[in-house]
This record gives C-alpha cells, structure tokens and sequence, in this order.
C-alpha cells in the first residue's frame, strides 16, 4: 500500500467518517449538509494560535505591517506583491468583515486601498511596454520577458535581444568581437546558471550565419532567447559593438495581477452598496462607489484581450508581440478567471450587463475543462485544453506566422503542458466559480460538492508521521505538497459549506505546523477559517 493511500485513510479516520461514508455522501447532491467532525487528535505540543479567533487574525495583520516584507499596501507592483501579497490581505479585511460584521475591519480596508489605489501607473506616472500609463499596476521582474538593445560602435542600435525566461533582469546579452564583421553573442542568466552562444555569426540578412536566423533556428533553447534587426535597412556589417548588456524586464500590466488586485474593491462596493444599513453611513457609501468606479477602470485596461469563444464561452488571451512569455496564446485558466470574480461583483452593483456576460462566458469555459473522476472529483489543468500551450506548437518559419513572437515553439505536436491545476491556482478557479454560484451563473451545486470532493478526496491527506498537508496536483498527483501550496490550503474555505471535512484538514495543516505570521495569504487563510468556524 502506498504512503498516499496511508495518508488518506489517516485523513478520513482524522475527520471520523470512513470512507464508506465519503462514498455514499454522493457528487450529484445540492447543497450537502456539512458532516460533524470527531474533536481532532491534539498535536504534541499546542499551537500557540487558535486560527478560528481574531485575536489571531488581528496578530497577523499587524505582524505582516510591521514587517515591511514584500506586499505592503505602499509598495507598487513591480515585483508582484500587491497581485500576490496585498490582493490576500484586503480580501482577509472583507472575509473577517463577514465573520464578525464589524465595521472595524472594513475601517483596515479602506486603510490600505486607498495606499493600493496611490500605486496605479496613472498614479505614479509611469508606463507600461507600449508607453501607456493606465489605472492599474504593471509589473517587471520576474514575470515579463527582458529586452537589450545592442549598439554597433557609433552608437546606432542593431540588435534587439529577447529572453522570455523568468528573471530577465539577471540575464545578460555579451558580445564578443571576430573576424571580419563576424561576432559571437552569448544570453547568460544567472537565476539558472544558463547559458546559450552562437559563435561566429553576422548581421548579413543574405548569409548563411545572419544572428537572426541562426538564433530562431535554434530555439527553443535554455535562456528562451530571440533576437530581432533593428536596422531600417538591413544588410552586411553593423556588428554590435564587443561587451555586456544587462537586460531589462518589459513592464507590463497582467490580467491575473488586475484580477487579484481589483477584485476586494468590487467585492467591498457589493458588500456596501447591497446593504442598506452600510448604503446609510456615507463613510462607507462614497468609498464604495470610488472603489467601484477603480475596478471598473481597472478591468477596462485588459478589454483588448478579452475574446468571445464558442457556446458562449470567453477568456483572455495575450496579444502576440506583449512582452510576456507565451504571448499570443490563450491564458491559463486561473489567470483568466481571477478577473473573472470582479466581473461577478461589480455585476452586483452596476446596470452595464458586460460584466455579467463576460463572468458568464468565463464560466462556460471553466465549466467545459471539468472533468469528474471516479471519486466523484472535480479535476481540469492549468491551461485550457483548448490552447496551444496545451497541444504544444512549432515554429512555422517565420515569426510573422509563427504563434509566439517570444516563444516561437512549445513542446511538440500534441504534447504541450498538459499539468493539472495545483492547490493553490486552483484556490483561484474555485473561489470564483462559488460566487459564480451564489449569482446564479452557470453552475450548480453540483458542481461544488465536486470541487469539495476535490480537496476531500484528490487533495487533503497526510504526512507519513501524520502531519495534515495535501498533495500539489488537483487529480491527486505531483506529490506531497510544498509549503507555497499546502499552506494555502484554506483558500478553499468557500466550498467548505458542501463538505466539513474541507475545513478540517485546512486548519489542521496550521495547527500542526504552528504557522506564524508574515506572509499576506496568510491573513486570507486565518480569515477563511475565522468565517467558517463563525457559521451558522
């Protein structure tokens, strides 16, 4: 018997329900009934926080503020704290707000979105890629591809070189002179200690070692380099002058990042403006309509890459030539779903029907990448099975056909990146399609007590020495679970309400680990338990 199997008895038998009883409780079932747990085994040392109180929700509020580690309200989104770090905590102020209705913690809302709101491009006056200052927040290193441009020695650019591997910014394009006009170009980055060289090429468009031609036909390779002419007429000689350029990740606005930041200011205008007694205290009133005219503009920022699909289905797809890698492909589901739920609230709270077609189409599409296992789980990938990234694509020849600008090829016909969701992204896809739920779009309870049996059955186990995790993969594979996944465990408190045991195991993973503060899911997470422990 393997260890997984071990670990998922051990799970079942810490919840007290056999799995006899697991099995009959049934995936077609609408809204089923929460199960009553056994008092848990205590760990040999107790946890110094209770996760279910605020005391311990307000300790880690103001441990991860006084810590100034990455996430901070005042810090702009370069490096993706505000989409990976803040978006967590406003959504905790909002989550703890449902479990208490005290207006304390919408008071900590506002505290930090009006810092948030201070650090859009149009804010801060600076641009994206394309020059544009927008009211959102770009990001740099190390999610976007990184640019050098090369000079010949009087000064005039030649040679644009790409890299779409992440960490750009520690990538460097070195030169070496050769012999009549000939050079040799290395991409080096130092994140991965990769390195790719092409001796003794040229800037001859009409020979056979034209750098441009010689690098494409060369991808993919291990620092994912293009490189593009930037003369207006090519033709023989320009070499770029000998020496290191640093290259310099692109600033671009993500959809994911605008999803994950805009969305707690939706949800704080619904959570307003469909409450008369909120609507009442014109405090909370005219930040709501602020709040909600922000992720209005911000949403508005990625309308160039909204696409209409087939049967009613949508998603977001990055134009070729943005400097992302992957560009020109479908994005990964959780990135287009995540504006996804700020289309659902603001659908709430506005009459423009964009918003609630849009969430509509986007659950269509989710909906149509589940597939229920014999265990009665809900399981799909990371991309869409319907993307080229899926299938896998190659190059055509030229990157004016080619699908990607900065990724020309992926993987080969038919087998591209096929991996399942993990835990947390899935946290994402599942949060949405719940209050997709709750407003009545497209699925049914059904469809939750599958996502449920998602984390009961395929995700929740535990350790060999009976320390509650889960595993990476929503099918159940990849392994027991890093820290950066199990510890986000209790993001998929919303489908709690169709299985206890959901529950059980998310706290259980922080009780067993005495998980300290500092990080910004964190404060989601004890949210999340604060609200369910509160039901009812």
């Amino acid at each position: 018997m393997s260890s997984g199997q071990l670990g998922r008895r051990a799970f079942l038998r810490r919840c007290g329900t056999s799995a006899m009883v697991l099995g009959a409780a049934g995936v077609g079932a609408v809204g089923v009934p929460a199960l009553t747990p056994t008092p848990r085994a205590l760990a040999a040392t107790p946890s110094a926080y209770d996760y279910t109180t605020r005391a311990t929700y307000d300790t880690f509020d103001r441990a991860f503020h006084e810590s100034g580690s990455s996430g901070q309200p005042d810090q702009p989104n370069e490096a993706g704290g505000l989409a990976w770090g803040q978006s967590y905590v406003l959504a905790s102020f909002l989550r703890m707000y449902d479990a208490y209705r005290d207006t304390y913690y919408l008071d900590r809302f506002v505290h930090n979105a009006d810092l948030v709101l201070a650090n859009r491009d149009s804010e801060r006056g600076v641009t994206d890629y394309a020059g544009r200052s927008r009211p959102a927040w770009r990001t740099t290193n190390p999610y976007t591809v990184g640019i050098a441009r090369l000079s010949d020695a009087g000064g005039a650019p030649v040679l644009e070189v790409r890299s779409a591997l992440a960490y750009a910014d520690r990538a460097t394009a070195t030169v070496r002179a050769g012999e009549g006009g000939r050079f040799t170009l290395s991409v080096t980055n130092a994140q991965y200690g990769r390195t790719d060289t092409f001796a003794d090429v040229t800037m001859d468009p009409a020979g056979p070692d034209y750098v441009v031609d010689r690098v494409y036909d060369a991808y993919p390779t291990g620092t994912m380099v293009t490189v593009r002419d930037l003369r207006p007429a090519p033709a023989a000689g320009d070499p770029p002058a000998p020496g290191d350029t640093a290259l310099a990740s692109a600033p671009v606005v993500f959809a994911v990042h605008t999803g994950m930041i805009s969305y707690p200011f939706a949800w704080f205008a619904a959570t307003v403006l469909t409450d008369p007694r909120l609507c009442r205290d014109p405090r909370y009133a005219r930040k709501a309509e602020e709040y909600a005219a922000a992720a209005r503009d911000a949403a508005a920022v990625h309308d160039a890459e909204w696409r209409d699909g087939p049967d009613g289905t949508g998603w977001f797809q990055w134009p070729k030539g943005m400097p992302v890698p992957y560009d020109g492909n479908i994005q990964p589901i959780n990135q287009s779903v995540a504006l996804g739920r700020t289309y659902l609230a603001l659908a709430e709270v506005t009459r423009d029907r964009t918003y609630r077609d849009r969430a509509s189409r986007l659950a269509r599409m989710f909906a149509t990448q589940l597939e229920v296992d014999s265990r009665g789980a809900a399981t799909w990938h990371y991309w869409p099975t319907t993307s080229r990234m899926y299938d896998g694509y190659a190059k055509t020849g030229s990157p004016a056909t080619d699908v990607s600008i900065y990724t020309p090829a992926y993987g080969s016909a038919g087998r591209g990146a096929q991996q399942y969701e993990d835990v947390s992204h899935g946290a994402i896809e599942v949060d949405f399609a719940v209050r997709a739920f709750r407003s009545g779009v497209v699925f049914r309870g059904a469809d939750m007590a599958a996502f449920a049996a998602t984390y009961t059955r395929n995700l929740a186990t535990t350790t060999p020495d009976g320390i509650a995790t889960t595993y990476t993969r929503v099918d159940g594979g990849g392994g027991l679970a890093a820290s950066g996944q199990y510890l986000q465990a209790p993001r998929w408190m919303a489908v709690a309400w169709w299985d206890e045991r959901v529950f059980t195991n998310a706290r259980a993973i922080y009780d067993d680990r005495q998980v300290q503060p500092g990080f910004g899911s964190g404060l989601l997470c004890v949210a999340n338990l604060n609200w369910y422990a509160r039901r009812g």
